[in-house]
């Protein structure tokens, strides 16, 4: 299926900083956040905006952990895909760099919200 997934170049940068200011672990966690932050907005994403893919590479194991086949399940969940799509990747990959956006125009201009704070929000709605 695939071994390695890479956030586009811009997000390479927004991965550090999150991880930074947010403090919720590795690069990882935020990686793993942004992911299903953007899947819970119920978007579907269009395929053909894939950004490059110059920044930040995860290996599937470092992205998913043990749960990948969950992950990997969202994905196939919501865009009604089988497990073995040669497009998953690329889903993948959007979600991961639409989730990071999102979270970092979210946090502009709230300089004081920390990590928990976030997911305490998020988590309430």
């Amino acid at each position: 299926m695939f071994s390695q997934i890479r956030t586009s170049k811009e997000n390479k940068e927004v991965v550090s900083k999150l991880t930074h200011r947010l403090s919720l672990g590795a690069e990882n966690v935020i990686a793993r956040i942004a992911f299903t932050y953007s899947l819970s907005k119920d978007i579907k994403l269009d395929i053909n905006d894939v950004l490059n893919s110059s920044g930040k590479e995860y290996s599937k194991s470092v992205l998913f952990g043990d749960n990948s086949n969950t992950y990997v399940g969202m994905i196939c969940t919501h865009y009604n895909l089988y497990k073995t799509d040669k497009d998953i990747p690329k889903y993948i990959k959007l979600h991961l760099d639409h989730g990071l956006q999102l979270i970092d125009s979210e946090l502009e201009d709230r300089p004081n919200v920390d990590g928990f704070d976030f997911l305490v929000e998020k988590i309430n709605r």
